[in-house]
């Protein structure tokens, strides 16, 4: 293990994170807030701490593996505890455990909050906490790749163990390329939901706060009801189409630059991705429509709370609580499966649950013909057993983890679909589950154990086990490569 190299990358995202907290510092400034105390400190010490160690060049800098998986789950780490700062310096969070849950679930944009009283927090750590969602969606690597200088070639690396997915491609040969590729996409989708939100009517803040909320796919909001407070049909559209946006594959749109619109719709896992949304929307629409008293009233909360769910972001415009059992049911499945790899969503990925298709179909035809070789294909390549392995084990992983994780939390005493649902939320990065977890409740229920067990879910899911998981293991600490 290079330290060396490792901690030289950490101390630079210690600097960056201190920029990061500058547009907080300003809002909280020009709030007439607290702005030197709560943000000025962090900064000054971030940079403290992390400046002199930047000047302290390795001899190496190849990342390998070990290196990568280090400096990615070590940098999720540290980013989320400098994080808490802002939080702790303006007792708006009282207590380090839930300060780390707030953070956390920024930065891996589950959503999920143990604040009763949202409304009437000061504006500049109600916009740090949604714009952890913005920083946290993309991945704060990929961020440091796209503005940091050129890492002797080894920034795939840290870009293959932070991105989300089955497999890693780059959309341009030089990886720093592709991650300012994929920021410009961000930013662009970022911007254009901005500019619509507030001609929908939003005021600025809120607007900025939503935008955030939705590209990051998080679900953070500065009201207590959510979307839903607003009573908005035309600001809950937009959120809704940005939702299914941010929950694509970036790579999409990339080739829908390049001209290649046919192409990137012909991918399998975009068609399966539209589909069970279309189908997700529509049977929900028909089951709330004797709930809501006619069709179009049922489309417009099922439309927005299935792409919620679906993108993994987590925002609500009604108490779907309230629902029919079946659709408890969907919305779990939904919140298991969430969106594209490659895009900002959490969950298995479509591309995973496809393959898996594929991998039972396979073996169920192999019994019926052994000696017949079968290959599997998706987007006409084929798909790899090494692939095909990584779906597997983070299936086995995922579910694991549910089981294990749900067993736990049953030990506060809640319902069963009260802790099942907050495991799932906590694992996809959802935000709000079911019952007490659900869009009128919050996480503040659960006692710290359960929440720091939850804490460890949330990033655990966002940097999908590996990365995380190889800490515990000796190998890791081990000298050489």
């Amino acid at each position: 293990m290079n330290w060396r190299l490792v901690l030289n990358l950490l101390s630079k995202l210690m600097v960056l994170e201190a920029a990061l907290m500058l547009p907080s510092f300003f809002v909280s400034l020009l709030h007439g807030e607290q702005a030197l105390l709560v943000f000025g400190v962090p900064i000054l010490a971030l940079v403290a701490l992390g400046l002199p160690m930047t000047l302290k060049q390795p001899a190496s800098k190849d990342v390998h593996a070990r290196e990568g998986l280090a400096v990615v789950a070590l940098s999720w780490v540290l980013l989320s505890l400098f994080g808490t700062l802002p939080f702790l310096l303006s007792g708006v969070i009282p207590g380090f455990i839930n300060a780390l849950f707030e953070t956390v679930s920024g930065f891996t944009t589950t959503g999920a909050s143990i604040l009763n009283q949202i409304e009437g927090l000061p504006h500049g750590v109600l916009f740090w906490r949604s714009f952890t969602h913005w920083v946290g969606g993309m991945g704060v690597l990929i961020l440091t790749l796209a503005i940091l200088p050129k890492l002797s070639g080894s920034a795939a690396t840290l870009a293959r163990a932070e991105s989300p997915g089955p497999t890693f491609s780059k959309v341009v040969p030089r990886m720093r390329d592709t991650a300012r590729w994929m920021y410009a996409v961000y930013t662009v989708l970022s911007l254009a939901q901005l500019v619509l939100l507030l001609i929908s009517g939003l005021p600025l803040f809120d607007a900025f706060i939503h935008t955030m909320g939705t590209a990051g796919t998080g679900g953070f909001s500065n009201r207590n009801a959510s979307v839903g407070a607003y009573d908005n049909p035309f600001a809950e559209g937009i959120i809704t189409v940005f939702m299914l946006l941010f929950g694509m594959n970036f790579a999409v749109y990339f080739k829908l630059l390049r001209g290649e619109g046919r192409a990137s719709f012909h991918s399998e896992e975009v068609r399966a991705y539209w589909l069970l949304a279309a189908s997700a929307i529509l049977v929900t629409t028909l089951l709330l429509i004797p709930q809501y008293g006619n069709f179009f009233t049922a489309l417009r909360y099922s439309s927005f709370q299935v792409s919620s769910i679906m993108s993994t972001t987590g925002y609500a415009t009604t108490d779907y609580v309230l629902w029919p059992q079946f659709l408890h049911i969907l919305l779990l499945l939904l919140m298991m499966v969430g969106a594209c790899a490659g895009s900002t969503a959490g969950g298995m990925k479509v591309s995973r649950v496809v393959m898996l298709r594929k991998a039972g179909a396979r073996e169920i035809g192999q019994a019926t013909a052994p000696r017949r070789v079968r290959l599997l294909k998706m987007d006409r390549k084929t798909i790899s057993e090494e692939t095909l392995r990584s779906v597997l084990v983070f299936f086995v992983i995922y579910m694991g983890f549910l089981f294990l994780g749900t067993l736990i939390a049953s030990m506060d005493g809640h319902d069963f679909a009260t802790s099942f649902s907050a495991i799932i939320s906590c694992l996809s990065n959802i935000g709000p589950g079911l019952n007490l977890v659900g869009p009128s409740g919050n996480f503040d229920i659960f006692s710290p154990h359960v929440k720091v067990l939850l804490t460890f879910l949330m990033l655990a899911g966002r940097l999908e086990f590996i990365p995380l998981l190889t800490l515990f293991h000796r190998e890791m600490w081990k000298t050489g490569h």
